[in-house]
């Protein structure tokens, strides 16, 4: 019996370890390294769900991670949602960088026109 909760303890450190790492990486940004964790994700969670039933503890792990994983989501978005405003305010401006450009080419004399 003892083995058993081994397990259990070793499976709910990795549903916490899976949590940090995910909480981490997006906390610092890391999109490189919060894909790689959410890839991994979905083969982590069915290798340890085939070891048995979820203790309660387990539970509570995978709650965390569950949390982790939202908070991550909401992380990416964000950056995706500053990403695109800020790609639009580019494109809008776009006429006015040309234009400087060109005024600016023009007024040190290094026009190839």
């Amino acid at each position: 019996m003892a083995e058993a909760h081994t397990v259990r303890d070793e499976r709910q450190a990795q549903l916490l370890r899976i949590g940090d790492a995910l909480a981490a990486a997006a906390a610092s940004a890391d999109w490189a390294a919060l894909d790689k964790q959410v890839s991994a994700l979905a083969p982590q969670l069915r290798t340890l769900a085939a070891r048995g039933p979820w203790s309660a503890a387990e539970r509570q792990a995978i709650a965390h991670l569950r949390a982790a994983h939202d908070a991550a989501f909401q992380a990416a978005t964000g950056a995706s949602d500053e990403l695109a405003s800020r790609l639009e305010q580019l494109r809008n401006n776009k006429d006015g960088w040309i234009a400087y450009a060109i005024h600016t080419e023009t007024e040190s004399g290094t026009s190839q026109v």
